[in-house]
């Protein structure tokens, strides 16, 4: 009987079917029966290949591992339509959407997609390539979606197994590398309001040669996405220009919030204060917001200019050959990504006269003013004004992003003797990222071009037509500041520059193991897996000379990022069959891993565990592990930055001395990286099971709760934060302090990354999964329903400072104020498919809650509504070589609640359409 092995927690024994419209087969446990796939008819005959689920190292046909494991099969990685990886594993309910195109719009991140399991961040998830690591690890826009056969995510601890980085769980993408013939697809997409349009081309090739001991395979993915740009907001209730305010004497989260400023420049001060000028030079009365702030239609806010979700186009390559030799495989791969970044990022809200930049000051002789204007304000006797402005048209900067990797690895696999197996691998990658931000504001241009008057008959700037030498610069252009789009390329030039960095990631990774059966023992065979790995991690950052020069008004990129480190591990893990009777079966599972890094020395990880099957149907399991999350480069090296400031000391029981002062003004503070991190160190604790009832063939479920503790969590606390936790009795905090050894005063603080903070979270997970072969109910008639829910349930998200009144739960809450998480969410899909056509159908729920907890009885909305969303899809085949295929996202067209900025949780798009065709030769 052919079988393709099931092993792992919540991914139950139908997961892969259920992900594989041409699944072989699925053996959910290790009872000996046919299994549910083989019962739907889902296998093709004469297929010997061996699908191995694992959360552990060890690979051993018909064993249930301890650590839950949900497998993201071929039908969810179609449905939505999604364009990367990331999208896939955000519908997820175990994942939050920390960085999304809705959430990097504004920031630096956009363009990359890495993934957040449990929402304890994006560095405790570790994502691996075919179980091993790949550079750029956690940026999933590097993967090719079309290769990609399978997701595995461990939802438990799996240190002791994987290494660092693996405290919320393991990402191992599986790709298809045994590729047979050549396959072409197209895809595009709109939004139903016309926008958010994205096209999509794929294409794939695989042969085998000499005889079949060789294979070869290579494929490709493009994907040119157009995000939805400012003018998308205006379409999608919530998005306009979301914000605080009050409304029938109540603080409320409105719409449409606008500040009392123009696009064309708003005078604020004397005689013509109120008055906004129109784009030929002339005023009018300015028609602005009501005194709330809502509306105005001369009015503008900051979300005028900000995309709603970020655009991005990405290329992505993987190729590898394999030969066996033997009982040997000799493999080879390489991958090759670019993802390109380029779009309006937001008006430089710093510059004066706009957002927090200070009034800017029009001098009446200003050369661009009407002669009506200057003669009214000579009347009134008044040389100057003050203006209020957003400028989009002139200051508009323009973040543009190239990020490329390039990897390439070498590997053999094979087995020996009784049963054996070993593995061995070496990569290298690197990853070089542009970055810039192109038209930032020089201030002092921009202060000397804003000031212009007439000298000789010509327009010129102040400086220029000053006698003195010393004051002077041939290069200053005037600018015109009123009205839009007055301003010349000249002199938009000479106020503008490009502020950027340029950064070279590098990872070598080495691994080997070797797996077999030690001995028997009663119970069966104990088995054992034991290895070593290696890896070395290095940065380099350079900065163009205009970002060294300085002189931006809105400084970006002001440091640099130079540093690196090595780990040496050795790891072991063991299967111990302790009872094996009729109708129940009992193993023990561990695993341990010794970690020496070059920074901070050796550390141990381990995970201890095991499973118990009753009455072949039943399977209960537990683990508890110890993890470790081992400090990025960023952390470590970000370059240090030295400051002179006042400090508000909290710490001032017993300093009595006459010249001890508790708010010092001259406090050296240190900020940036600290090479003396350690690593973090959680405690996980998961316990659950999994029914497949044989009276109901095809029928799985399962249940785990899963409770995690992490201690000396990375974080950087300001310096009266940092002596509020030295008298609350942190040593760690007080050995970051330095006082004067007489008086007590504060005089340094190192305001840097430190090991002082805690995580918790706890909660359930559901899986249940019915494969039900259509003959079953309609005789004869050929296909196959599948049914498939999962569901997670957290009860407590707790970040703690170790402040007093740092411990914030954040459970339920899923406003953008802080990075909370849903107490529920939840997916539910059905799908029917036979050899000719399909249908997908999936429901998507995420739980409401409050907007903020530390604003609930401060504004009157903070409640929010649950969402839920249904997408449907088809496909369907010609010819056995054509598929066509149809979807439809958010079907209903839920709207998103408000939120201040951008949300983590729901759906902005809307309702969207997508279409697409595959050939296959």
């Amino acid at each position: 009987m052919n079988k393709t092995f099931f092993r792992g927690g919540s991914a139950m024994a139908l997961a892969l079917a259920l992900g594989h419209a041409n699944a072989a087969y699925a053996q959910p446990s290790a009872a000996d029966q046919d299994s549910p796939a083989e019962e739907a008819g889902l296998g093709e005959s004469g297929n010997e290949n061996e699908i191995v689920v694992t959360g552990s190292r060890i690979e051993r046909a018909g064993f249930d591992q301890p650590t839950p494991t949900t497998v993201i099969g071929d039908t969810e990685l179609r449905q939505g339509a999604p364009v990367s990886l990331q999208q896939v594993l955000a519908d997820q309910p175990s994942v939050r959407a920390t960085v999304s195109p809705a959430t990097t719009v504004g920031n630096t991140g956009a363009g990359s997609a890495p993934v957040d399991l449990r929402g304890l961040g994006i560095d405790r998830t570790l994502t691996l390539i075919n179980g091993r690591r790949f550079v750029g690890a956690n940026n999933l826009n590097f993967v090719p979606l079309n290769l990609v056969e399978r997701l595995e995510v461990v939802t438990g601890g799996a240190s002791a197994a994987w290494g660092s980085g693996a405290v919320a769980g393991v990402v191992n993408i599986i790709l298809n590398d045994d590729l047979e013939g050549l396959q072409l697809g197209a895809e595009t997409g709109i939004s139903s309001r016309g926008d958010g349009a994205r096209y999509r081309f794929d294409g794939s090739f695989g042969t085998h040669f000499a005889g079949g001991n060789g294979h070869f395979m290579i494929g490709a993915e493009y994907l040119d996405d157009k995000g939805l740009s400012p003018r998308a907001r205006l379409s999608r209730p919530g998005l306009r220009a979301p914000g605080l305010t009050v409304v029938d004497g109540e603080l409320v989260i409105a719409d449409d919030l606008n500040s009392a400023r123009s696009t064309t420049g708003l005078i604020t001060t004397g005689i013509l204060a109120g008055q906004t000028f129109n784009n030929d030079g002339t005023l009018r009365p300015y028609r602005g917001p009501a005194a709330n702030g809502i509306g105005g239609e001369d009015a503008s806010s900051l979300f005028d200019n900000l995309y709603a979700a970020s655009p991005n186009k990405r290329f992505s390559s993987y190729a590898r050959v394999s030969y066996d030799i033997g009982d040997a495989t000799i493999w080879a791969d390489a991958a090759y990504a670019k993802t390109k970044t380029n779009y309006n990022f937001f008006p430089d809200f710093l510059a004066p006269g706009d957002f927090g930049g200070g009034p800017l000051v029009v001098q009446a002789d200003n050369a661009f003013l009407s002669q009506s204007i200057r003669d009214q304000l000579a009347a009134a006797g008044e040389t100057s004004f003050e203006l209020s402005r957003s400028y989009e048209d002139v200051l508009e900067l323009v973040f543009d992003a190239e990020r490329q990797s390039i990897e390439g690895a070498i590997g053999v696999d094979g087995s020996f003797g009784n049963g054996w197996k070993y593995s061995a691998h070496f990569s290298h990658g690197e990853i070089d990222d542009e970055q810039y931000l192109r038209d930032s504001r020089l201030a002092a241009n921009f202060a000397r071009a804003t000031d212009a008057v007439v000298s000789g008959g010509q327009v010129v700037c102040r400086v220029n037509a000053d006698a003195d030498p010393t004051n002077n610069d041939p290069a200053c252009r005037p600018l015109n500041i009123f009205g839009v789009g007055n301003a010349s390329a000249e002199a938009q030039d000479y106020v503008t520059g490009d502020q950027g960095q340029r950064s070279v990631q590098k990872l070598d990774s080495a691994g080997i193991q070797i797996q077999g059966d030690l001995f028997s023992l009663w119970a069966g065979p104990v088995t054992m897996a034991v290895g070593a790995e290696a890896r070395w991690e290095e940065i380099t950052t350079t900065r163009p000379a205009e970002t060294l020069a300085g002189g931006f008004g809105l400084p970006v990129y002001t440091s640099e990022l130079n540093g690196g480190f090595n780990v040496k591990e050795g790891f072991a893990e063991i299967v111990l069959p302790l009872l094996d009777v009729e109708s129940f079966k009992l193993e023990f599972n561990g695993a341990a891993r010794y970690s020496d890094y070059s920074n901070s020395g050796g550390i141990w990880s381990w995970k201890v565990g095991g499973t118990a099957r009753l009455f072949n149907d039943l399977l209960l399991r537990a683990t508890r592990s110890r993890d470790i999350r081992s400090p990025n480069i960023s952390d470590l090296f970000t370059t240090q930055n030295i400051n002179i400031g006042a400090v508000a000391d909290q710490d001032t029981a017993g300093r009595n001395h006459p010249q001890y002062n508790p708010n010092p003004a001259t406090v050296t503070l240190f900020s940036g990286g600290n090479p003396d991190l350690n690593p973090e160190v959680s405690s996980t604790l998961t316990l659950g099971g999994s029914y497949s009832p044989s009276f109901l063939r095809g029928l799985s479920l399962s249940v785990d709760f899963f409770d995690i503790k992490i201690k000396g969590a990375i974080t950087t606390l300001g310096p009266t934060e940092l002596t509020a936790l030295c008298a609350g009795g942190l040593q760690s905090a007080c050995d970051a302090i330095i006082r004067n050894p007489v008086t007590g005063t504060l005089e340094t603080v190192f305001s840097n990354s430190q090991n002082i903070a805690r995580f918790e979270t706890r909660g359930f997970d559901f899986e249940a999964a019915y494969v039900l072969p259509v003959s079953q109910i309609a005789g004869d008639k050929q296909g196959t329903l599948r049914f498939r829910a999962l569901a997670t349930h957290v009860n407590k998200y707790v970040f703690d400072t170790l402040l007093p009144g740092g411990r914030q739960e954040r459970a339920g809450e899923v406003g953008d104020l802080n990075l909370g998480v849903p107490k529920w969410r939840g997916t539910f899909s059905a799908t029917y498919q036979d050899d000719v056509f399909g249908l997908d159908a999936r429901v998507r729920y995420v739980g409401g809650g409050v907007f903020s907890y530390d604003l609930v009885n401060v504004i009157a909305n903070n409640d929010v509504g649950s969402r839920t969303y249904v997408d449907i899809g088809a496909q369907f085949k010609v010819m056995d070589k054509f598929t066509f295929f149809g979807n439809v996202s958010n079907l209903f067209d839920r709207a998103p609640p408000l939120v201040l900025q951008g949300t983590y949780h729901y759906d902005i798009m809307g309702r969207y359409f997508s279409f697409g065709a595959k050939v296959n030769f």
